[in-house]
């Protein structure tokens, strides 16, 4: 076990031995500025992420775009696989034209203008310009909204002054992300549906203003900029040292303070969420494909759903404070089988709004609950001074597996409806997602064991 490692472990421990914090402390903490500028700044990373995929493909499903080619198209999502490849430039060098704001809000404001250009972009040309020119400008805002990924989560990480804030700012966050989840996988249904697809995106890209506003407001981390000049001064990224810092440098200081775990970490992470992208570019020609309207599931999803995610955020944020990250994992992989498997009870109940209202709180719940705790737990990897690129390859972890996989959705369904219904085939579809997600579950038991093993080891050296 490593140093920082240890100080991690001797940190958590602290943590878990101090008293708990009073309800007035909790409601103060709260009031901050920084957490309503945390909540706006996770509003703007998850406003882009579904209408370049599952919302997208609602759209292209309603022109009658075929299955496969929609889960093919779904690809371009796998801008969020890589973005670790540039986060060392998002680390290092200033955003052009707003480095006067800081690096990290310089570069923030920059990505959030072009999604809103791209969705604009999007919402002008429609269909009209063909498949091949809507999945170029859909790779657009998928690039730049991984890019805004990687320098909110940076600034999330390097904001808070301690672990508690971290773990208050993560949940903020995930709030945040899970609000412009449901306007942009919900209302833009119900605004579809009245006034047109076009009228939605443009409505989508208007709201992008919420981050430019909160980035402006956003105060620059003063212990990140301390240590970009220091680096700066010592090794200059034009210099090999500074290269070789800025690319390699975040990677081996990552395997350096973990060890062989972490590959295990990667592993684990890698398989998280491969239920969730699965099914993802199904969901919503499922729902058409069953009979929705637009108005119901944009309503449901807005009522039903936004409370169940909001209960399983605060679940989970419970969950990770009184039980561990590791126990909190697991439980979160667990209900996220459940949850999605859980699709194909609609296959074989039709349009029923009662089934489809019980289907979404517990999907909302269970991705709510399981997202806040993967957050807080990579978010207490990182190092400072490689902040975004660390943060990065956490994240693009969690999306090579299901990134790719999510690409054959569509054939799968229609594999699996051969010599069966359509909806059948759906139903046999998001049992199969659900169980993706037995890799993940041995993983965890797997990381926490050897993580238990290594704490005693250390305890039995002293």
């Amino acid at each position: 076990m490593t140093r920082t490692l240890r100080q991690a472990e001797d940190a958590e421990t602290k943590n878990a031995k101090k008293a708990p914090v009073s309800k007035r402390r909790v409601i103060a903490s709260l009031r901050q500025p920084k957490v309503a500028v945390m909540l706006a700044l996770g509003f703007s990373s998850g406003l882009p992420f579904f209408l370049t995929g599952n919302t997208l493909g609602y759209w292209l499903r309603d022109e009658g775009t075929a299955l496969t080619a929609i889960g093919f198209l779904s690809w371009v999502g796998l801008a969020y696989s890589f973005k670790f490849l540039w986060a060392p430039i998002i680390d290092r060098v200033d955003a052009p034209g707003f480095g006067w704001l800081g690096r990290r809000r310089g570069w923030m404001v920059v990505t959030q203008l072009l999604i809103a250009i791209g969705l604009a972009a999007i919402s002008a040309t429609g269909l009209k310009a063909g498949l091949a020119a809507l999945g170029i400008l859909a790779l657009i805002v998928a690039f730049c909204s991984s890019t805004q990924d990687i320098v909110v989560d940076a600034w999330r990480i390097e904001a808070a002054a301690d672990s508690d804030e971290l773990g208050l700012l993560s949940a903020a966050y995930q709030f945040g992300y899970r609000i412009a989840i449901l306007v942009s996988e919900a209302a833009i249904l119900i605004v579809a549906n009245h006034w047109g697809w076009r009228i939605g995106y443009a409505t989508m890209a208007a709201l992008m203003a919420i981050g430019v506003c909160a980035s402006f407001l956003a105060t620059e981390p003063l212990r990140a900029t301390q240590v970009f000049a220091s680096k700066a001064e010592t090794a200059p990224l034009w210099t090999a040292r500074g290269f070789f810092d800025a690319v390699i440098g975040p990677f081996t200081e990552f395997f350096r303070v973990y060890g062989w775990l972490a590959l295990l970490m990667l592993a684990m992470i890698s398989f998280y969420q491969l239920p969730e992208y699965m099914s993802g570019p199904m969901v919503n020609p499922f729902y058409r494909d069953l009979g929705l309207s637009k108005d119901a599931v944009g309503t449901v999803r807005a009522s039903i759903g936004l409370v169940a995610t909001m209960a399983g955020i605060a679940a989970g944020g419970f969950s990770a404070l009184r039980f561990g990250y590791m126990r909190t994992l697991i439980a979160g992989v667990v209900l996220k089988i459940l949850v999605i498997a859980n699709f194909a009870t609609m296959a074989y109940a039709g349009p029923d709004l009662r089934v489809f209202g019980a289907v979404i709180a517990a999907d909302n719940f269970g991705i709510g609950f399981a997202g806040v705790a993967l957050v807080t737990y990579m978010s207490s990897l990182t190092s400072l001074g490689y902040t975004a690129t660390q943060y990065a390859l956490l994240s693009s972890a969690y999306t090579y597996v299901g990134k790719f996989a999510k690409g054959f959705s569509g054939v799968m369904v229609v594999r699996l409806a051969v010599g069966r219904t359509l909806l059948e085939g759906y139903g046999l579809f998001f049992i199969g997602a659900g169980l993706l997600g037995v890799p993940a579950l041995v993983l965890c038991i797997v990381l926490a064991r050897a993580t238990r093993e290594a704490e005693r080891a250390r305890a039995e050296s002293r």
